[in-house]
């Protein structure tokens, strides 16, 4: 009896720690932390900043602030979350959310030379886009034209990062820089230079190149022109 009932109470502790384990990879809220940017929410886990924008009534998706609670998924986004600490929830708001047709992609070009020496899914490095090879301090330019909706350093594995927004679709991101030459909320024009290269994985002179499409990120060698 007494074996009949450790195996019993180890089958509960394994199916709990399942269930925590899956509750922890797929989040339904985030708490906003100062210094963080809608954009930088969404890049965290890989959603759209147009959907989160829609799914918390955000308007243009730039009012956010420390403490407050930031739905990643569109389950009950008729009402809005409740936010952290001593500040007052939101009126419920019934309105349907807006559709977001999806948009065009820019015409793309090479943000530095260089070859590409990790491909995308691949090791070192995030796997989000490629790595590609240079020497420090080298030009990084904007792919396209667009916004900066994100510039620093407090993306764990991407150095100093640069986020542009491209249109409601596209965004395309620069991260390992050695200095950024640009801040959020500037308009950039493509092959405009926004930083320099700085240190990669392994200690090596690379620029971390990510192209994403509604918050998920695709293979920018389909993307870039031949050369």
């Amino acid at each position: 009896m007494t074996s009949r009932r450790v195996i019993i109470a180890c089958l509960c502790l394994m199916i709990a720690s399942c269930g925590t384990s899956r509750w922890q990879d797929t989040p339904q809220t985030h708490i906003v932390r100062r210094g963080e940017t809608l954009f930088s929410i969404a890049w965290r886990y890989d959603k759209n900043p147009t959907d989160l924008a829609r799914w918390n009534r955000l308007g243009d998706g730039s009012l956010i602030y420390p403490g407050q609670v930031i739905r990643l998924t569109p389950t009950g986004a008729a009402s809005s979350p409740r936010t952290a600490g001593n500040r007052a929830p939101p009126q419920r708001d019934s309105r349907p959310l807006p559709h977001i047709p999806a948009q065009p992609a820019p015409e793309w070009s090479w943000p530095t030379s260089g070859r590409i020496n990790v491909d995308f899914r691949a090791k070192p490095g995030p796997g989000t886009g490629v790595l590609i090879n240079g020497t420090m301090g080298q030009p990084i330019s904007a792919a396209a034209s667009g916004r900066v909706v994100y510039a620093g350093d407090g993306l764990i594995g991407y150095g100093k990062l640069i986020i542009l927004k491209h249109n409601d679709t596209y965004l395309s991101a620069y991260g390992y820089n050695a200095s950024l030459l640009v801040k959020e909320g500037e308009q950039i024009n493509k092959g405009q230079r926004i930083a320099s290269m700085g240190e990669g994985p392994e200690r090596k002179p690379r620029l971390h190149f990510e192209i994403r499409r509604n918050g998920q990120p695709v293979d920018p060698r389909q993307q870039l022109p031949p050369r």
